[in-house]
C-alpha cells in the first residue's frame, strides 16, 4: 500500500481506545498517555476504566482522560458514544478498534447465542468504531484507524471457527478500507497479534473450562506483554503502518498461509496444539462432530427414515 499516513506527532492529539480497561488497550492507553495524547477510554468494565484513569491522573500529565461505559456490540450506544467524545474532547484523530472477546469450541458446539454475542462484539463493534467515527477522523489535518484483528484473521484453526470468522472478517473490512481511504487524509493499520498476555483466554467462553484454562496458563508463562504489543502499535500510527504482525508465530503462520494456502493451517494446528500441551484437543473435536452428525442423522423417535419424496 503506497501512501503511507501516519501521525507522527502525536502529542495533543485525541485517541479513542475500545477495550481499554485491560490487556493490549490498558496498555494502548498508557502508551499513547505517554506520547501526550488525550484519550477517551471505552469498555464494559466500570471499575477496570476506573483504575485506570486513577493511573493516568497520579502521573502528572496535563492531558485530559474521559471514560466512557458502552458495548461497543450496541449500534445506539455507539452512536452515541461518538457524540460523547467529540463533545468531551472537540476532535478524534486516532480510533483503536481493539474491544474483543474469545470463544473456544467447535462449531457443532457453538450456539446461534454464542455467535451473535461474538459476532456482535468483534466485528460489529469495529464496523460501528469505524461507520460513527470516521466522519470525526476525516475532519482533522491527520487521522488514523486502527482495528485489531489475530493470527487467528490469517490461519484458521479447529475450535475457533466464530472467533475466525470475526477475524479474517475485521481483515477483510480494513484492506478494503485502505483502498477507499488512499486519497483521504485518514490512514489505517490492521493488526495481527499472535500470543499476547491478556485476559482473552481468561474471560473466553467455551465448551471445555478445562482446556480453556490450561491454554490460558500457557499465554501467562509465554506469551508477549502487552506493553511491548502497545508499543509496536503506537509506532505503526505513527509510522502509517498498513499491517501489522506481533510475534514470531504471527509471522509464521502469514509465511505458512502463503506458501501452503490450504494445508498451511493444519500443519500449523498441528504446531500450535504440540507447542501448548494440548494433544487431546484434536482427538476431542473428532468425536464431537461424529457424535452430532450421529444425531442428526438419526430418525425422529416413531418417525420414518424417508423423505417425502420417497414416500
Amino acid at each position: 500500500m503506497e501512501n503511507r499516513k501516519g501521525i507522527r506527532q502525536l502529542r495533543g492529539k485525541v485517541a479513542v481506545v475500545t477495550g481499554a480497561a485491560s490487556g493490549i488497550g490498558r496498555a494502548l492507553a498508557l502508551g499513547l498517555w505517554g506520547k501526550g495524547c488525550h484519550l477517551a477510554l471505552v469498555d464494559l468494565d466500570q471499575d477496570g476504566l476506573a483504575s485506570l484513569h486513577l493511573s493516568l491522573n497520579a502521573s502528572g500529565c496535563d492531558q485530559v482522560a474521559t471514560t466512557h461505559v458502552a458495548n461497543v456490540g450496541e449500534k445506539a450506544r455507539m452512536a452515541e458514544l461518538a457524540r460523547e467524545v467529540v463533545a468531551a474532547h472537540g476532535a478524534v484523530h486516532v480510533l483503536i478498534n481493539n474491544a474483543g472477546i474469545g470463544h473456544e469450541a467447535a462449531f457443532p458446539q457453538t450456539s446461534l447465542d454464542d455467535w451473535e454475542r461474538i459476532v456482535g462484539v468483534n466485528l460489529w463493534g469495529v464496523i460501528y468504531g469505524c461507520h460513527f467515527f470516521l466522519p470525526h477522523l476525516a475532519k482533522v489535518d491527520r487521522g488514523h484507524i486502527v482495528n485489531i484483528s489475530s493470527l487467528f484473521g490469517i490461519v484458521a484453526m479447529a475450535g475457533q471457527s466464530a472467533y475466525c470468522t470475526t477475524k479474517f472478517a475485521v481483515r477483510g473490512l480494513s484492506e478494503s478500507l485502505w483502498e477507499e481511504l488512499r486519497a483521504t487524509s485518514v490512514g489505517l493499520t490492521v493488526v495481527h497479534p499472535g500470543a499476547v498476555a491478556t485476559n482473552i483466554m481468561k474471560r473466553a467462553r467455551g465448551d471445555d473450562p478445562e482446556l480453556l484454562q490450561r491454554i490460558s496458563r500457557w499465554y501467562e508463562r509465554n506469551a508477549m506483554s502487552p506493553e511491548r504489543a502497545a508499543a509496536r502499535i503506537i509506532r505503526a500510527v505513527e509510522k502509517g503502518t498498513p499491517r501489522l504482525l506481533i510475534t514470531p508465530e504471527a509471522a509464521f503462520g502469514d509465511f505458512l498461509k502463503r506458501l501452503m494456502p490450504v494445508t498451511g493451517n493444519r500443519l500449523f494446528g498441528d504446531a500450535v496444539i504440540r507447542v501448548i500441551g494440548v494433544e487431546d484437543m484434536r482427538a476431542k473435536r473428532i468425536t464431537q462432530w461424529r457424535e452430532t452428525m450421529a444425531k442428526t442423522s438419526q430418525p425422529p423417535a416413531g418417525g420414518s427414515a424417508r423423505s417425502e419424496d420417497e414416500a
